[in-house]
């Protein structure tokens, strides 16, 4: 078996497999090495700013539309026309990168595929380097496979456009180090795609596509312009080529669209309202602050909620105004077919929410299940009709202030028994899932991924930190979250089976679970500590 070949400075501590030497060549580490020397310092004194601002949140500031740049909301200009591929847009699907979901998905019918290196996708070293070999071979139609099961899987003659989301600024690949340190995760996931994919793709009329996740400020946006630009000129790849749909999904960044979409404006394709992530930043960066920014249970935060409506509404007039792709946020329900009126009622409730976003002026929106595909391509081709956008639909009517994006206290609903129950149950159904490799998995017929589990987990936090009680009265404390955990932990080990349970690792994901919902103090991100219990 082959090995990483030699490239100064550069260690790779993955476990090599087969075919890893078409990812990992010293093209890909060469460029790596190149792109984290010049890049890794800006990136962690990037980060080590979303610490001060957590801290400046923490004693009381609050978030503000920035005036050293209202020079650049109030000047005339407009992002990159559409990229070949990018022009319509009205569904995409999305999902990790493992070889049957990049067929499926390609084949579904929507028009773009997100292939997820970040929330539904486990880092393990084979995941992230299969993943890149999956995408490339999809580029070259070589993706053809027959499952354990004897299901042949191959793409048809018209496929999505590919774009590729990386993890975001805050995770590792500590299986490369360059110069003894880890490298950036987002750093290798843009690497690997550029020196393997990016050409193929040019070469077939389109081009490497990106999505960015979590980003805190338009100094982040700069940060992946100013790496697209080294690495085009580093690949011989005309300038512009790369195209970048950044995820607004931070409280923060919220109060900078404008400015994220000026900074990458040679390289933008839009912005997407992340709305889990959204909603996980609302309760992380005020999860101090008491009644004022406590949030009801999870199933209550929906989109028409007064702080979800702003932001959405915000972000398409923000796009329309510069040129720029709106895309909705996900739809995560999985659909039931052994039960027709879970199936009827949940496929009622998306149809309604793509109706809501088309209506407002999104140009696409997004789905997690084939299945949902055309009940989304049916709203917005009722919407767009022969037209492949909205960007022509000005929303002169949006005016949103710094109060209406902070209006948590405004959300309908209560904290329930119900509810904390149900976080306590998905966040250990998950963390258990992502444990053994897997980072999307269905739970009570919905997707979930990392962030919906951060909302999960953060929430019992915030709970517990502000003393809060449910709507029944129960007093929602360490010791009486933990009896949930014992009742919870029963039920979830009666439903998947006593084989199914010794043989997964549950108990490990309950100290996780514990770790990132009950510690004093809050985590981050539950992917770090649950990144540090991976092989």
């Amino acid at each position: 078996m082959s090995s990483a070949p030699a490239v100064p400075g550069v260690e790779v501590r993955g476990e090599w497999q087969e075919g890893y030497e078409q990812i990992l060549t010293a093209e890909s580490l060469g460029l790596l090495a190149r792109l984290q020397r010049e890049f890794g310092p800006r990136q962690a004194e990037l980060l080590q700013r979303r610490a001060v601002r957590d801290a400046e949140l923490a004693d009381g500031a609050l978030p503000d539309f920035l005036p050293e740049t209202q020079q650049v909301r109030q000047s005339d200009w407009q992002v990159a026309p559409p990229a070949a591929g990018l022009v319509d847009r009205r569904v995409e699907i999305t999902g990790p990168t493992d070889r049957k979901m990049v067929v499926n998905a390609l084949n579904s019918g929507a028009k773009v595929f997100m292939a997820d290196f970040e929330d539904s996708n486990t880092p393990t070293f084979s995941n992230m380097v299969n993943g890149q070999l999956n995408l490339r071979d999809a580029w070259l139609r070589q993706i053809d496979f027959t499952s354990p099961q004897g299901k042949t899987y191959a793409l048809a003659d018209q496929v999505a456009t590919l774009v590729v989301r990386t993890r975001g600024w805050h995770l590792p690949e500590r299986h490369v180090l360059v110069d003894g340190e880890p490298v950036s995760g987002s750093l290798f996931d843009f690497c690997m795609y550029m020196t393997t994919s990016a050409q193929i793709a040019i070469d077939q009329g389109f081009g490497p596509y990106f999505y960015l996740p979590k980003l805190e400020s338009h100094l982040e946006a700069r940060l992946w312009n100013d790496i697209f630009s080294y690495g085009q000129e580093a690949l011989g790849i005309a300038r512009g080529t790369i195209r970048a749909t950044c995820l607004v999904e931070t409280i923060l960044a919220a109060f900078e669209m404008e400015e994220i979409l000026y900074e990458l404006r040679e390289h933008s394709s839009g912005l997407n309202a992340g709305r889990w992530d959204y909603i996980f930043s609302m309760i992380k960066k005020f999860r101090t602050r008491g009644a004022e920014f406590q949030l009801p249970d999870r199933a209550d935060v929906k989109m028409t909620v007064p702080f979800m409506r702003a932001y959405t509404e915000l972000l398409v007039k923000t796009c329309h105004d510069r040129g720029a792709h709106a895309i909705g946020g996900m739809a995560a329900f999985i659909p039931n077919r052994k039960d027709a009126a879970v199936n009827d009622a949940a496929l009622s409730a998306v149809r309604a929410d793509k109706s809501r976003e088309a209506d407002d002026g999104f140009d696409g929106s997004w789905v997690a299940h084939p299945d949902l595909v055309p009940v989304a391509l049916e709203v917005f081709d009722a919407r767009l009709g022969d037209k492949p956008h909205q960007l022509d639909r000005m929303r002169d009517d949006v005016q949103v202030t710094s109060a209406q994006l902070l209006a948590a206290k405004a959300t309908p609903g209560q904290v329930t028994e119900a509810g904390v129950r149900n976080n306590v149950s998905v966040a250990i159904q998950y963390l258990e899932s992502w444990l053994r490799g897997s980072g999307a998995v269905a739970i009570f017929n919905l997707m979930e991924d990392a962030a919906t589990a951060e909302i999960s987990r953060s929430q019992i936090w915030q709970w517990v930190r502000g003393g809060a009680s449910t709507a029944e009265g129960i007093a929602i404390t360490p010791e009486w979250v933990r009896q949930v955990e014992d009742e919870e932990f029963a039920n979830i080990r009666a439903s998947v089976g006593a084989d199914a349970f010794t043989a997964g690792r549950y108990e490990e994901a309950r100290e996780l679970f514990e770790q990132v919902a009950l510690a004093n103090d809050f985590v981050e991100f539950l992917t770090l500590p649950a990144y540090e219990r991976l092989g």
